[in-house]
């Protein structure tokens, strides 16, 4: 149910937007020519907020606890090597029960999933907070991967349920996107700050207080959203996708620990993949999929989420491996590599807010394409950094770089929803946040350890800055072929706008 807005007049640069047309039984109302962009209203912009928020602190908890690491596991007697579980136990659940729980939102009404999931995320921190050995903070933080499995996929539908198709949408999901860079970047630098002074704890601490915060508003504010009928749930299907996105996860993981060389590792990821096609033929043959594969057959949707899942783990491995060329190359200390990244969380607030624009006067496909470009380039420019100078030069370039890759963020969820009806939303969004989680897992691990394991440090940041660049153009170019093929199929205006097939 989309919410009431108000409109203004049209203007000189207000053209009116073509609405992707939709199927018959979900179509709604194209806007009259004449309208012009719509205005939140002011209970929008409440929904929004709550929305945002939820999506703004399962970011934030990415981010504010890896520069605590050191003095949480000195504090709770975590080992160096056991630290990465502190990531790993949140990665885990988080990437891997995403799309279940979009699913079950979509059957049994994502209010009441969103809400649950902001229970179960708020008292995970707590837990997390209050942890007296690493069992009780290891079990917190997956319990917070859980809760962020069922908050982001039922988060991302209601904000598309709720906000129709069009600008409205477009706003939505850039502020969405702007908040949801911003959390890492905020987390990188409050995580730091709140340590010094109050402790790691405190870190845990603000996220208990902040969902506590968003469960209190939300359920007066935000709209019920379920499918109409309530087929069967795809067990089989859950079970195998699941189960393969968190072996995959696994053995990514414990590999950016220890390398690619152990038997577990190989055997976790043989194990991972054989599930994923064994997912694939169940879905093929389930009378009520978990993921329609006619879904997966939409060109947007397929190559959308491709340009997602590359924006997202290349952007993450640049930062990451930014952050040890400031550090341990250039020798500049914790808070001027936090400035670094400060201006690049402006950068991104900056991209968020026009964003919408661009993708409004040049269509999400090829706002797309040209992000993910300009994200390839602005990647292969840090490559002129030297070994005893470069900050001002990874200063600019690593911003430019985050203000295109906000742009992709923003436009392949558009690309990817778009055309898809209500009924459907939470499946798309499902992939989108999916591919979102997963990207960001992903990154360092394949990346990352060929800057950790080889002699020069230097040597291994080129190596990984070169290899990501080359991922990101060469994407580029593949789903710029991709959605130019299918267009002409789908009915894809010349704007880039797709329609339903």
């Amino acid at each position: 149910m989309a919410i009431n807005t108000r409109t203004t007049p049209p203007g000189p640069h207000t053209a009116a937007r073509p609405t992707p047309a939709a199927p018959a039984a979900s179509a709604r109302p194209a806007p009259s020519p004449a309208a012009g962009p719509a205005r939140l209203s002011g209970r929008a912009r409440l929904v929004l907020f709550v929305l945002c928020a939820a999506q703004f602190m399962v970011a934030l908890d990415f981010s504010v606890l890896n520069v605590a690491l050191p003095v949480l596991g000195a504090d709770l007697g975590l080992s160096r090597s056991a630290l990465q579980w502190a990531v790993t136990a949140f990665a885990l659940p988080s990437g891997g029960f995403l799309l279940l729980f979009g699913r079950i939102a979509d059957l049994f009404g994502r209010k009441k999933l969103f809400l649950a999931g902001l229970a179960v995320f708020g008292a995970a921190s707590l837990l997390a907070t209050l942890a007296w050995d690493p069992a009780s903070f290891l079990t917190g933080r997956a319990l917070q991967g859980l809760g962020a499995a069922v908050i982001v996929p039922t988060g991302m539908s209601l904000l598309t349920t709720t906000f129709p198709e069009g600008p409205l949408r477009d706003k939505a999901l850039g502020i969405s996107g702007t908040l949801l860079s911003l959390g890492f970047t905020v987390g990188m630098l409050l995580g730091g700050v709140m340590t010094d002074t109050l402790g790691w704890r405190s870190t845990m601490g603000l996220l208990t207080v902040a969902a506590a915060v968003v469960l209190l508003l939300a359920p007066g504010l935000l709209p019920e959203s379920r499918t109409p009928e309530r087929p069967r749930l795809d067990v089989p299907g859950a079970v195998t996708v699941t189960g393969g996105l968190l072996a995959v996860i696994y053995a990514l993981s414990t590999a950016a620990e220890r390398g690619f060389g152990g038997v577990d590792v190989w055997g976790t990821l043989v194990v991972g993949l054989a599930l994923l096609v064994a997912f694939v033929v169940v879905e093929s043959k389930s009378p009520a999929p978990l993921v329609s594969l006619p879904m997966l057959g939409r060109r947007t949707v397929a190559w959308g989420n491709a340009g997602g899942l590359v924006t997202f783990s290349m952007m993450s491995t640049v930062v990451f491996v930014l952050t040890l060329y400031l550090q341990e190359t250039l020798g500049l200390s914790s808070f001027r590599t936090g400035l670094v990244f400060g201006i690049q969380g402006a950068a991104s607030v900056l991209a968020g807010s026009y964003a919408p624009r661009v993708i409004g006067r040049f269509g999400a496909r090829r706002t797309l394409v040209a992000s993910l470009a300009g994200q390839g380039v602005l990647t292969a420019a840090l490559l002129g950094a030297g070994p005893d100078a470069g900050a001002v030069l990874a200063t600019v370039a690593v911003s430019l770089a985050s203000m295109c890759h906000l742009g992709a963020i923003i436009s392949y969820g558009l690309v990817v929803t778009s055309g898809v009806p209500d009924a459907q939303q939470g499946l798309a969004t499902g992939l989108v946040t999916t591919t979102q989680q997963v990207g960001l897992t992903i990154g360092i691990p394949l990346l990352g350890v060929l800057a950790t394991t080889q002699a020069a440090l230097f040597d291994g940041v080129r190596t990984v800055l070169a290899v990501d660049a080359v991922i990101v153009l060469a994407t580029a170019v593949l789903v710029a072929a991709g959605l130019r093929r299918g267009a002409g199929r789908s009915g894809a205006d010349r704007r880039g706008r797709v329609t339903a097939p």
